[in-house]
């Protein structure tokens, strides 16, 4: 996580000096009329996201991304260890600061979606086609993940 001392940096005007690093899950499933990915609104902007957290001492990046997917999106599944690849974006940390993650991004084939989980009431959820995905996100690095994703 993120502690006090980097977020006061980052406050101060230090944001620059750092990229901060995140982890993603990409959620998916495979149904009768193909792929389908998951994306979720972020709970201020309300931009089409992917779940991401920062980093859990004592969890594993990809189980990082399990974890947030179950916490922002009410899915479980099966989680690849190793990342398909990375985007950046800039967090707004308040009205005057902001900070640059970068955000690894980890396939997540989903096996089951909760009725109620901790963010139900905070974000909008949409399963899209890869293609329908990567138009909705303002990220053109996670917008060509998304165009380019073929699960094994």
């Amino acid at each position: 996580m993120v502690g006090a001392m980097s977020i006061a940096r980052l406050i101060d005007g230090d944001s620059e000096r750092v990229a901060q690093r995140q982890f993603a899950a990409l959620p998916y499933v495979r149904t009768a009329t193909g792929l389908r990915v998951l994306l979720i609104t972020s709970r201020e902007t309300r931009r089409w996201v992917i779940p991401k957290g920062w980093p859990i001492r004592g969890l594993r990046p990809h189980e990082v991304a399990h974890r947030e997917a179950e916490e922002e999106a009410g899915v479980r599944g099966s989680v690849a260890p190793d990342a398909i690849g990375t985007y950046s974006y800039r967090k707004r940390l308040h009205f005057f600061s902001g900070v640059t993650c970068t955000v690894d991004v980890y396939p997540m084939l989903v096996e089951k979606q909760k009725l109620d989980w901790k963010e139900r009431g905070q974000r909008q959820l949409a399963w899209l086609e890869p293609h329908e995905a990567a138009d909705c996100v303002d990220e053109v690095e996670l917008a060509e993940l998304l165009r380019h994703f073929n699960p094994r």
